[in-house]
């Protein structure tokens, strides 16, 4: 499973794990891997307490953060950005909650991390964004920084090539794959609609083969529909130098994921998922509830651009989250979410991963040589 990806970043496998939780970045980088800390729903000053635990856990690995830098910084033209949300928005957002019998928020739930699971904003405005930036580049260890939204800017390629960081951005179309690669970025994550979280149209299995021909020689990896062994051999079969996954560690031990979500996580089946803008004002993948389902019916005022949507809703998923409402309660999550019935820690899932990769390749190699 060896890659030219893994010789750069000095790793047994090409494994990238993406995941907003600290315990999850430091078993798999143990495990051969290289975990990729979200950053979307930390202050830098939260980050920079997740990262220096890191930093104290992770031995001599290198790891990574992912950061969501939208193309277009709306901030910069409308300085108050509440102020383009409309009341009729506001209002019918407090009406569901109000249906679900959904408690405001106590005073003291003020400056709690959501670890970008309930659409918190902070993270997903430029200044906030370049200001976690700047904490990851303190960290010696911090050897990707990936833009989840976008090509990253000049400045930023250029601060990051200074300090041998390795830049990788996420595509869902062949458009996006080759404005990153006239970019300058190290790698492209070829994100399938399958996928958790934002997502595009194409499906991994088309997506996959039209990057790696695309932007070759540039690293590709695979992502959308991958929590197996057989899965990660089948995207390196398309060109792939590795594989980005997500929802595979959110049932884990170690995922920082509350006991509600992951026990849904755990009984859903793949037709259980559905593509919708409610989370940011852009389609993303997550589980269905009520909540995303409200967003279907017909008084619904209907979705706000980014970073507007996202503002509008932080306080309600954030309100649905602290009531653990089963009804309400999501979370992003790709269709490969009816693998994961049952819980299992960081290393067992590297290992069977790898174990059934190398049974797969075998197989191969035995059908091939009529064996």
């Amino acid at each position: 499973m060896k890659t030219e990806i893994c010789e750069r970043l000095g790793i047994d496998v090409p494994i990238f794990a993406f995941t907003h939780c600290r315990d999850v970045v430091v078993e798999v980088c143990k495990a051969g891997g290289i975990g990729v800390l979200g950053v979307a729903g930390f202050t830098p000053t939260q980050l920079k307490a997740e990262l220096d635990w890191i930093d104290d856990h992770i031995g001599d690995r290198f790891y990574g953060i992912d950061v969501i830098m939208p193309m277009k910084d709306l901030a910069k033209d409308v300085p108050d950005l509440d102020s383009l949300i409309p009341e009729e928005h506001k209002a019918w957002v407090e009406h569901v909650m109000q249906r679900y019998n959904i408690p405001p928020l106590p005073e003291e739930a003020e400056g709690e991390s959501s670890h970008g699971i309930s659409g918190d904003q902070i993270g997903w405005q430029h200044d906030i964004a370049r200001a976690s930036l700047e904490e990851g580049f303190r960290h010696p260890n911090c050897k990707v920084m990936v833009n989840a939204l976008g090509t990253p800017p000049d400045d930023i390629m250029a601060e990051c090539k200074k300090k041998d960081i390795l830049v990788g951005a996420l595509a869902g179309r062949l458009k996006h794959a080759l404005a990153h690669k006239a970019g300058g970025v190290d790698f492209i994550i070829a994100q399938g609609h399958e996928a958790g979280g934002h997502t595009g149209e194409v499906t991994t299995m088309v997506l996959v083969p039209q990057v790696v021909d695309a932007v070759m020689p540039l690293p590709v990896l695979a992502a959308g529909g991958i929590g197996s062994g057989r899965q990660a051999a089948a995207a390196l079969a398309l060109g792939a130098q590795g594989i980005w996954c997500g929802s595979i560690w959110l049932t884990s031990p170690e995922s920082e994921v509350e006991p509600l979500q992951k026990s849904k996580l755990i009984d859903a089946n793949s037709e259980e998922t559905v593509r919708t803008r409610m989370l940011s004002g852009k389609p993303a993948r997550m589980l269905k509830s009520k909540w995303t389902e409200a967003w279907n019916e017909a008084d619904c005022p209907g979705f706000l651009p980014m970073p507007l949507q996202g503002m509008l809703v932080m306080e309600a998923n954030r309100r649905i989250d602290r009531a653990q409402d089963r009804e309400l309660a999501f979370y992003p999550a790709g269709q490969v979410v009816g693998q994961l019935n049952q819980e299992k820690d960081c290393r067992t899932i590297m290992y069977e991963l790898m174990e059934e990769y190398a049974d797969t390749v075998e197989r191969m190699y035995a059908n091939l040589h009529g064996e």
